[in-house]
């Protein structure tokens, strides 16, 4: 499964420090999912924990 963080991105950093092998905060202050494909249950704790619900599933 791949995720995508949208425009909803506040750049709290809660899915980077759930989830740093899928999510990673860029130099422009909001979060970007890497480009890969993952069953990793911290990837949908930290879609389900994102207070904005900025991560999606693909």
């Amino acid at each position: 499964m791949k995720y995508h963080v949208n425009e909803n991105c506040i750049g709290c950093g809660m899915c980077e420090s759930l989830c740093p092998e899928v999510f990673q905060l860029m130099p422009e202050g909001v979060a970007e999912a890497k480009d890969i494909s993952v069953d990793l249950n911290c990837a949908k704790e930290a879609m389900n924990s994102c207070p904005v619900a900025a991560i999606e599933e693909e």
